[in-house]
């Protein structure tokens, strides 16, 4: 009992920090993301945290100096990254949480393709890049320099350098469109931070046994300073599915009140649902 005790401090704790960091005025992605990690990962403690940030720098030192243009700062983080430390992905890292866990990744070398972004993300920034992450559908990637020079990498495949013709082929894969510009605008942090949310949700929705996982990740999710209405909701289902039917059913009367102004049809439904929980306590 002490020691779930004290994991249970510990969790506070790390959410205080997420939510601090994620409403600060310029929210760090490294940062948020080994938060993440440590919700996820009992044994990561601030050794840990420190030990990834320090890795991070240590990467960012071997890049050569101002390389020049965004091309060359693209092949250089390639270079590095991908061909001499071996960042990469395969089809088998969408299986595994650690993929979504940004101190896995700096470790096995292994990740999603938001997650290996993050790391070229970081490495170059600390390194002076003009980088930012760029969400296509389906497929995370950065780029290099202003709209007008831009150079895409990804980093998934080792950091190939991406042509026009490769992003639209990426896009159309997932939509079967045409790439929009839009498409290619710097990904903000807190996007970013909720698009890896949403893949270790997906993850483990996909596992019924792993549910403590999806609820922890909409918790955080909660935290950040703009999310859909809806996450509430489906915090609530969860908890009850989990068999925390008090709870369960104070979340669902929760979610009621914030749109029965807008959905009183809705609103009626989800506290019906609210009834329906608590009648499993008797």
């Amino acid at each position: 009992m002490r020691h779930e005790a004290r994991m249970h401090a510990e969790s506070g704790e790390w959410r205080r920090r997420f939510a601090e960091e994620a409403r600060s005025e310029r929210p760090g992605l490294a940062p948020l993301c080994l938060l993440i990690g440590a919700e996820a990962d009992p044994t990561l403690d601030e050794a840990g945290i420190d030990a990834a940030e320090i890795e991070l720098d240590r990467l960012a030192g071997l890049l050569p100096f101002e390389p020049g243009g965004p091309r060359a700062w693209a092949a250089a983080l390639a270079e590095l990254l991908g061909g001499q430390c071996g960042f990469e992905g395969t089809p088998g890292d969408y299986q595994r949480l650690e993929s979504s866990l940004l101190h896995e990744v700096l470790r096995r070398r292994r990740g999603l393709p938001i997650l290996l972004s993050v790391v070229w993300m970081e490495v170059a920034r600390r390194a002076g890049a003009p980088v930012y992450g760029v969400g296509l559908p389906g497929h995370f990637v950065v780029g290099f320099g202003p709209k007008d020079e831009q150079v895409l990498a990804d980093p998934f495949d080792g950091g190939r350098l991406l042509t026009g013709a490769d992003a639209e082929l990426l896009v159309a894969g997932t939509t079967g469109g045409g790439i929009q510009p839009s498409m290619l605008t710097p990904a903000d942090p807190l996007n970013i931070i909720q698009r890896i949310l949403n893949n270790i949700r997906a993850w483990a929705a996909a596992r019924p046994e792993r549910s403590d996982v999806a609820l922890w990740a909409l918790e955080l999710s909660l935290l950040l300073p703009s999310h859909p209405a809806r996450l509430r909701y489906e915090r609530a289902q969860l908890l009850v599915q989990r068999g925390d039917f008090l709870g369960g059913a104070e979340a669902l009367d929760e979610y009621a009140d914030v749109v029965t102004t807008v959905e009183p049809t809705t609103a009626e439904r989800v506290r019906h649902q609210a009834r329906a929980a608590r009648a499993m306590l008797n």
